[in-house]
């Protein structure tokens, strides 16, 4: 790799490669020491084209799930699965990968500067800005930049656009999808709102259960399904559809916390 050499959006690969190396070692204990991760299906990043793929997630804070994602895909790509034990797979990290942000967010302060180099396609978004709802025109550039990334990697989005559980599927990650047929491969995560301020970059507990579960690509007919059968088909596949949504008695809350501890106490002795 040549040390000047630049991806499709003028970022220089050697300075990315370091910066997700630097970013990676300091964030690694939020995942393996003050809490713990658990990871289910990542085997599945390895059978993964080198481009066009598009993971969609549910979405609980602002960086900590996309720093977490970087972790696993390229831990399991140097070998591990489900585990990120041994911070060494940042050495050669894949640097085809991007994801989609906000812009105003992306432009708050110095650190998400800097997390914008490592990988970001800020977008304007067409439903809210400055904590009010608008709405306003799809901006033809940010689809060509998200296309952009697919032709040259990996792009992580949140269909939902906010951190805020059970919300609609936006129509336009349906409509990326059945446009560029990309392999469309699901995340579901949780923990994350607990253990991390809405930023993601603040411990605000410690000892919180976090989980990231990497499932199967989605079989989807590009040419036939209509965009609201692909948007309810990626409702179900990040569990944020309305039949997931239920009053969780206070027995059923009581022994799943008792379960996460176990589950701690397992990967503490492990």
């Amino acid at each position: 790799m040549g040390l000047f050499k630049r991806n499709p959006f003028g970022h220089i690969l050697y300075v990315k490669k370091w910066l997700i190396r630097i970013l990676g070692a300091l964030s690694h204990r939020r995942f393996r020491g003050f809490n713990e991760l658990k990871i289910e299906g990542s085997k599945i990043i390895k059978d993964l084209p080198d481009t066009n793929v598009l993971f969609i997630s549910n979405h609980q804070t602002y960086f900590a799930d996309v720093v977490a994602m970087f972790h696993v895909f390229n831990a399991s790509l140097s070998g591990r699965e489900d585990t990120i034990k041994n911070v060494g797979y940042l050495w050669n990290p894949k640097l085809n990968v991007y994801y989609v942000a906000a812009k105003e967010t992306m432009r708050s302060g110095i650190l998400p500067k800097i997390l914008a180099y490592v990988g970001s396609i800020s977008i304007e978004r067409t439903w809210r800005s400055k904590g009010e709802d608008i709405n306003r025109q799809v901006k033809m550039s940010d689809i060509t930049a998200i296309k952009t990334a697919l032709d040259d990697g990996w792009v992580i989005t949140f269909p939902q656009g906010t951190t805020t559980p059970f919300k609609p599927i936006r129509k336009g990650t349906a409509h990326i999808i059945k446009q560029y047929k990309p392999v469309v491969v699901p995340i579901v995560i949780d923990g994350f709102r607990r253990s991390f301020d809405k930023k993601g970059l603040r411990v605000k507990k410690k000892n919180v259960f976090q989980s990231i579960e990497i499932k199967a690509p989605l079989k989807i007919d590009y040419e036939n399904e209509s965009i609201a059968e692909i948007v309810e088909k990626l409702e179900y596949a990040i569990e944020q559809h309305s039949s997931f949504l239920k009053v969780i008695p206070l027995k059923e809350i009581e022994e799943q916390e008792a379960l996460n501890k176990k589950r701690l106490q397992w990967f503490e002795e492990y």
